[in-house]
């Protein structure tokens, strides 16, 4: 026991020292990087009708006999061959394409650097034409800043005249709602949850926490609505009532996005907070269609090039040592405690 006492004490001073040199090492880089641009993201292209393709290919591999898949290759290569026959002739029409932009929001919608930069890029080479964007949709909702801004993305879709469907297979309720109305055509599952066409606020009060331990809150305003609900002052009604309108207000804007960019819906029937599962969705004529996102892209692909779109943003080396450091603590602690865990059991 008192060897490996004394073993775990080794372990713990050789951590310390290891953690303390990479700390060291990630101070000066990061104050080599210091007034330096962040590096820029790079787009992620991945073609889904390929994905598929080999997909196909590998179950067929395993349940297709020898001859099966050599008439199966055989025509594969003659269907090539008269594409590149009718490609030299000009007859072939221009290749319709369809992007696919995944956004999947907190409460703050996080994505919406990646999904303005994914649509900035998809818009530099879209043919209204032909093309089609699909945004893969999953969101709660969240600040209604934050939901808003994602909404005049995807926005800039329809003001480039370019087909605009968004799919739900989960949820897109409230500021996900907002996003997914704005579609040409809404697809949800089933299942999928949609509406809450409303607006929430809630904070918590200590005044008279603070009141009961003799503490005092001096807070300074300028302006009779600079401050109206606060977390430790006494709040007031007339605070109170000026609070609630600008909720009301806030859902008065709600309400006439939705109308404006959905007419075909009720809006004084789904405007009262309420949420619908998919196909009690499709009644309230919230969604177009129910239809998975996977089934409504696979069919596409039989006609379509379908590609995947993705703005990525580089980590800066400093980042990635952050991540480094953190992983290695994680894993030296996990190793302590499991040395200690066996030590128990030795005697």
């Amino acid at each position: 026991m008192e060897f490996l006492a004394e073993y775990g004490v080794f372990l713990a001073k050789a951590i310390t020292v290891v953690i303390a040199v990479v700390l060291a090492v990630a101070g000066i880089v990061a104050v080599s990087a210091k007034g330096k641009h962040a590096t820029e993201g790079v787009i992620e292209v991945n073609k889904v009708n390929k994905r598929i393709s080999n997909m196909k290919d590998a179950l067929e591999g395993e349940i297709l006999d020898k001859d099966e898949i050599k008439e199966k290759e055989k025509a594969a290569k003659k269907d090539k061959k008269n594409q590149s026959k009718s490609s030299a002739k000009g007859d072939s029409k221009p290749a319709k394409r369809m992007y696919v932009i995944d956004f999947d929001g907190d409460i703050k919608a996080s994505e919406n650097e990646t999904l303005r930069n994914s649509i900035t890029a998809v818009l530099s080479v879209a043919d209204p034409k032909n093309d089609e964007v699909v945004v893969r949709l999953e969101s709660g909702g969240g600040m209604v800043h934050s939901y808003g801004l994602a909404s005049a993305q995807l926005d800039r879709i329809k003001n480039a005249n370019i087909p605009l469907t968004v799919c739900v297979d989960k949820v897109a309720a409230s500021g996900g709602y907002m996003m997914a109305c704005v579609a040409d055509k809404i697809l949800a599952s089933p299942f999928a949850v949609l509406g809450s066409i409303g607006v929430v606020a809630q904070l918590p009060n200590f005044n008279k926490l603070l009141k009961k331990n003799s503490i005092d809150i001096e807070l300074l305003t300028a302006g009779e609505h600079k401050r109206t609900l606060t977390m430790f002052g006494e709040n007031t009604d007339q605070g109170r009532e000026k609070f609630k309108h600008d909720l009301e207000d806030t859902h008065e804007l709600f309400k006439s996005f939705v109308r404006e960019h959905r007419p075909v819906v009720n809006i004084s029937e789904v405007a009262n907070g309420d949420v619908w599962f998919g196909k009690r969705a499709l009644d309230v004529n919230l969604v177009d269609e129910l239809k998975t996102s996977d089934e409504y892209i696979s069919q596409a692909c039989e006609s379509l090039d379908v590609f995947e779109v993705k703005y990525k943003e580089k980590k800066s080396l400093q980042e990635k040592l952050g991540l480094s450091i953190a992983a290695g603590v994680e894993q030296a602690i996990q190793k302590l405690i499991s040395t200690a865990q066996q030590s128990r059991f030795i005697s």
